[in-house]
């Protein structure tokens, strides 16, 4: 990939000149999908992004939410999707280093990590291979440096067969006065970067991510990938909170997309100033570098600092004392962005023209068409048996028990939950924490499957008995130059961004990955949602039954199949499911109902529908038995509702009278059997053919 035709008018129309070499590549990265959001930004604005607990929004490394006058968390979201194809293993691995340096450059310290994962189907060779070094690159990463993993999603569908999807968020944790941001303060301050030695990895990484996967992409774009050093940046996160603690940092920056160009310029960009940098002063790893190299090289394990120039001395004692590497390699200045190798002008632009003057695309789209009612006839032992053991569906314990999701002594709700919740002991709050999308909603309808992606993850929280505070989004799409593919993802953004406003939902941040087509054909449109939100306390009810009470299914069914794994298994069309009229009331009144001493386990209903929840709820002690009106209401995955069981199911009827529908489901039982009555037909299971069937994944991979 280089600098368009079109593009290189502009930017020579604006210099006045040709552009250098050096300057050619910065403008062709930053510019680039990846980094500038061409295609996208003009959608963005659908999202309400403010809130009385914002403290900062969109633009900075990682968004900051309040949970007390004094707690503060932060919420970032990243891609790593090009990279994870060609190399997975690092892909991955430096997929987690990325986003937990976004979070280092707030002042915070990560607390907990979540991965949303879409692979092509699961008994192709090479989809279980990217699936197996991917969650091997987050696991050996994410254990190396203490960051747990505690939520996430794995999906399985064909059209990410030649372009899998490695979604990442993390939360981070910081006091009200340990904040910072990545806007340059004062002309005059010291530029000082610390870490890795740069070297040749991941050149052209922000170019290679806004362009389609080539049939030779594993091969070729190995180049572009970065290679990971967890134990180096397990030290950067110690000497990052030792940095900030002293006060030592006036703005930060971690070298992502782009590289030392990218994070410099964006950073004295932002603050309206430029700079002054000597590449001959960055520290390399490699000989003989160029002013192009080591200016989009894109070496992991690497932060930019604003530092005071009577502070550079400690933060280069703090840095030596980790075995970090540290650089003073110029200034934040008035006037353009300098950059000067080898005693002469390599770079010499506008900060804010190369950070921010990339033309937005103007796009056509076609927007699909939902489909009629016209379900084939299936039998109910073949389809529940189907749906439980899909890969998509069945258990994850796989994957997640490959992470130390304990580390940090926070997680109270455990990973295999429909939302993890961590302990916040400073507010004596608990965070919980949701991530995920289905492909198969947003390729059926784009609008209404990704307002369904956003209720379904706030409706986890619910579960646990928490209230939402606010989200990140992961917008995955094709190559958003053909009008289809287009309309998708105008719909997936439209889609979140109206369901969260209906959620009283702030959308503080986020990440765009378009370009993801290969020669399979572009990836559905994916937007990937991770929301945090807060409760009283740590504690929250199990998704798991207690052999105690009545089981009601609360919320209204809408009365659809589109989108769901009972059709990819029966085949047949239907149309997409209507969601209720007033979200907010409904999770609303399910996180108190969660809250409740009566209630026993809340267990939302989504992916599979109520045959899977029931199915993930039953255990060695207990069970349930069950009667429904027929057997595709065990299908329906209507997001919103949840099974709770209770010991006061009057108390469940009464604080949703008005809200939602409210239906006796039967009761839980003390035999560890699934029995089941739907219409005419009966199924029956033990916990062990249970475990069977959703223990897919650990049987073909173990």
């Amino acid at each position: 990939m280089s600098l368009s035709d079109a593009d290189r008018e502009l930017v020579v129309a604006e210099l006045g000149r040709e552009p250098t070499t050096a300057e050619a590549a910065l403008f062709e990265n930053l510019w680039s999908e990846h980094c500038a959001y061409r295609s996208s930004r003009p959608l963005l604005s659908a999202f309400d992004s403010e809130g009385e607990d914002v403290v900062v929004g969109p633009g900075d490394d990682a968004a900051v939410v309040a949970i007390s006058d004094d707690t503060y968390v932060t919420l970032g979201i990243e891609s790593h999707n090009h990279p994870s194809y060609v190399d997975p293993y690092d892909g991955a691995a430096t997929g987690v280093g990325g986003i937990v340096r976004d979070t280092l450059s707030m002042g915070a310290y990560p607390i907990a990590l979540a991965d949303s994962l879409y692979f092509g189907e699961f008994d192709d060779e090479h989809s279980r291979y990217l699936f197996e070094g991917v969650v091997e690159g987050i696991a050996d990463y994410g254990n190396a440096i203490g960051v747990p993993t505690v939520t996430g999603s794995v999906d399985f569908h064909p059209d990410y067969e030649g372009n899998p999807l490695v979604n990442v968020a993390c939360v981070g944790l910081l006091s009200a006065d340990r904040l910072v941001t990545a806007e340059a303060q004062k002309a005059g301050n010291k530029l000082v970067l610390v870490g890795n030695g740069t070297g040749r990895d991941g050149l052209g990484g922000a170019s290679f991510a806004s362009e389609d996967l080539a049939e030779d992409a594993e091969t070729e774009d190995r180049p572009a990938v970065q290679v990971g050093d967890p134990y180096t940046e397990k030290l950067l996160i110690e000497a990052n909170e030792e940095l900030v603690d002293a006060g030592l940092v006036q703005s930060a920056r971690d070298l992502g997309a782009a590289g030392l160009g990218g994070a410099s310029s964006e950073l004295v960009a932002k603050g309206g100033f430029g700079a002054r940098i000597d590449l001959d002063a960055v520290h390399q790893r490699e000989p003989n570098m160029n002013a192009m190299e080591i200016l989009l090289a894109e070496s992991q394990e690497r932060m930019c600092y604003e530092v005071r120039p009577e502070d550079v001395a400690g933060v280069e004692r703090i840095a030596e004392k980790y075995d970090l590497g540290c650089s003073v390699i110029g200034e934040v200045a008035e006037g353009n962005y300098v950059c000067t190798f080898g005693g002469e002008v390599a770079v010499d632009v506008p900060a804010e023209y190369l950070a921010d003057g990339a033309p937005m695309n103007d796009l056509d789209s076609v927007a699909p068409n939902q489909p009629e009612r016209d379900l084939s006839d299936a039998d109910l032992t073949e389809v529940f048996e189907a749906v439980v053991g899909n890969p998509t569906t069945a258990s994850k314990r796989w994957v997640y028990r490959q992470y130390d999701h304990e580390v940090g002594l926070r997680t109270a709700v455990k990973p295999g939950d429909d939302a993890a919740v961590m302990a916040i002991r400073e507010a004596e709050t608990g965070l919980a924490f949701s991530s995920g999308a289905n492909p198969k909603w947003t390729s059926a309808a784009p609008y209404d499957g990704a307002r369904a992606i956003a209720l379904e993850n706030v409706t986890n929280l619910a579960a646990k008995g928490a209230t939402p505070l606010a989200a990140v989004d992961c917008l995955n799409g094709g190559n958003p130059e053909k009008p289809e593919v287009y309309g998708g993802f105008k719909g997936i953004v439209d889609g979140l961004a109206d369901m969260c406003r209906e959620l009283s939902t702030p959308v503080v941040g986020g990440n765009v990955s378009l370009y993801n087509d290969s020669v399979t054909g572009p990836i559905p449109p994916t937007p990937t949602l991770a929301v945090v939100g807060t409760k009283d306390g740590y504690d929250a009810p199990s998704a798991a039954f207690a052999g105690e009470g009545t089981l009601l299914l609360v919320g209204e069914a809408g009365a659809a199949l589109g989108g769901s794994e009972y059709l990819a298994y029966a085949g047949g069309t239907d149309r997409f499911p209507e969601l209720p009229e007033n979200p907010g009331e409904v999770v609303s009144v399910l996180a108190a109902v969660a809250n409740d001493d009566a209630t026993l386990a809340v267990h939302d209903v989504s992916h599979g529908g109520l045959a899977v929840s029931l199915a993930e709820m039953v255990t060695t002690d207990a069970g349930a038995d069950v009667a429904l009106d027929g057997a595709l209401a065990l299908f329906d995955e209507t997001p919103g509702r949840a099974v709770v069981e209770t010991t006061d199911p009057e108390a469940v009827w009464e604080a949703f009278d008005g809200v939602a529908p409210v239906v006796e489901l039967g009761d839980a039982t003390d035999d560890g059997t699934l029995s089941l009555t739907a219409g005419d037909d009966s199924l029956d299971y033990s916990v062990d053919e249970i475990r069977e069937l959703r223990g897919v994944l650990a049987r073909e991979l173990d």
